[in-house]
């Protein structure tokens, strides 16, 4: 079997509107999303790391994330292909209109453009999540970013959202705190 190898694309090139799904931010600082790629596993990482309370998986889970789940995920880049911003998560299997957000970071340097809500968009308007009319999440009680993201989703999406505890401390080992199950929906992916 002859497999002729891809070539390689700089993260910088991917940066380009022809790759992006969107553009967003400013003529003067835009800010390219798209999905990810090998090559964005460890920007990914990077990213995750510098954004507490998130939980930090490996750098292996990053790259799987960018590679077998690419087109449930998005990551937003600056002109210079730096990583600001990434959404993960996947249409479930044993419900397949929900897509379940794992993780949602944004950067220090892309904070307060609205670049969550529209990592999140981005990849709930992709025509692979067509059939996809709820979204579920979960959130730490006090992380209050988090719960303002999925309050103004639902609110944009003219939805309902639903909570209740999901994972205890107890089963998070002693030192996490719960974690509540957020879900929005049903909504119409063809609306946002």
């Amino acid at each position: 079997m002859n497999m002729t190898p891809q070539p390689f694309t700089p993260s910088a090139d991917l940066a380009r509107p022809s790759v992006a799904d969107a553009v967003v931010g400013s003529d003067a600082s835009p800010l390219f999303i798209r999905k990810p790629n090998p090559d964005d596993g460890w920007g990914i990482y990077e990213l995750v790391k510098s954004c507490p309370p998130l939980d930090v998986n490996s750098a292996y889970a990053y790259l799987l994330l960018a590679t077998q789940f690419r087109d449930t995920c998005a990551v937003a880049t600056n002109e210079e292909g730096e990583i600001v911003g990434f959404v993960s998560g996947y249409v479930k299997s044993n419900a397949p209109d929900t897509y379940f957000l794992w993780q949602v970071a944004v950067g220090e340097k892309a904070r307060g453009t609205g670049l969550a809500r529209r990592l999140v968009e981005a990849v709930m308007s992709r025509p692979e999540l067509l059939d996809v009319h709820h979204l579920e999440t979960t959130i730490t009680p006090d992380n209050q970013a988090s719960w303002g993201l999925f309050r103004r989703l639902a609110d944009r999406w003219q939805a309902p959202l639903n909570s209740r505890e999901y994972f205890s401390t107890d089963q998070l080992g002693g030192e996490h705190d719960p974690e509540n199950l957020v879900r929005i929906g049903p909504f119409d992916t063809r609306r946002i």
